[in-house]
């Protein structure tokens, strides 16, 4: 009977492994409040904490090269860096106008100069992690307050976000939900990848990253509605033209 028992067992696990790798793993600790951490207030820069403590399950980039740390409560100036906003940062005493968008933790990535070589070079500042799209999912969604470019993408192709909502968080940062579709790649595993493309040394303060199966429909840019305006506009002229000068 325990022979019966251990093979029973056996099937088990090899079903449970290779349903696993059929469904790929999913990915974790998108809102950044998986990090453990102990109670910083406010440093000066830099203040370096271990990427595993600050970002489980998040790889991170300052332009090519992978970081094995990155900055704690300590954002930088016109250097490129990765910091970890926690619970205990003041954003009333510093004047880098960076804050927590929600739940105790959020992440600036902050472009500039490289940090170990010549200031002439500067860098973006990128955080990236593998995992499974849900099947479900029709689009990604974010919270992020930019005062430089942001770029995202899974597995190389290039997401659209487009703004959703606004609001301003409870350390008085402004903030706007984003809202790019997905569905093209939902169930498919890759590398989701947000950058801080550099811009004058600025930096973006990126949070509460989820899938939705809400589709995201975006608003005629202004340049599109311009365009169906002056189209629409140019027919009804052409019309008028027409009655006004029928051919004989």
């Amino acid at each position: 009977m325990k022979y019966i028992v251990k093979y029973l067992i056996a099937i088990g696990l090899i079903f449970k492994t290779f349903t696993g790798l059929s469904q790929g793993t999913f990915f974790q600790n998108l809102n950044f409040e998986s990090a453990n951490v102990a109670a910083s207030p406010a440093e000066l820069y830099p203040n370096y904490v271990s990427i595993g403590s600050a970002l489980p399950n998040w790889t991170a980039y300052l332009g090519a090269d992978q970081q094995t740390q990155v900055g704690y409560n300590a954002p930088a100036n016109s250097t490129a860096s990765i910091t970890l906003i926690g619970p205990t940062w003041n954003s009333s005493r510093l004047v880098y106008n960076v804050g927590i968008i929600d739940g105790n933790y959020s992440v600036v990535l902050q472009t500039g100069a490289n940090p170990t070589g010549s200031a002439a070079i500067t860098e973006n500042a990128s955080i990236a992690q593998n995992g499974t799209v849900p099947s479900t999912a029709q689009s990604l969604q974010f919270d992020a307050y930019e005062t430089t470019p942001l770029s995202v993408s899974f597995n190389g192709n290039v997401l659209i976000p487009v703004a959703l909502s606004s609001g301003v968080s409870a350390d008085g940062l402004p903030y706007t939900l984003y809202g790019a579709n997905i569905s093209a790649w939902a169930g498919q595993t890759g590398e989701l990848e947000f950058t801080a493309d550099f811009k004058s040394y600025n930096f973006v303060v990126l949070d509460d990253i989820t899938f939705s199966t809400t589709a995201v429909v975006p608003e005629p840019s202004v340049l599109a509605l311009m365009v169906m305006g002056g189209l629409a506009f140019g027919m009804h002229r052409w019309r008028a033209k027409g009655l006004l000068n029928p051919q004989q």
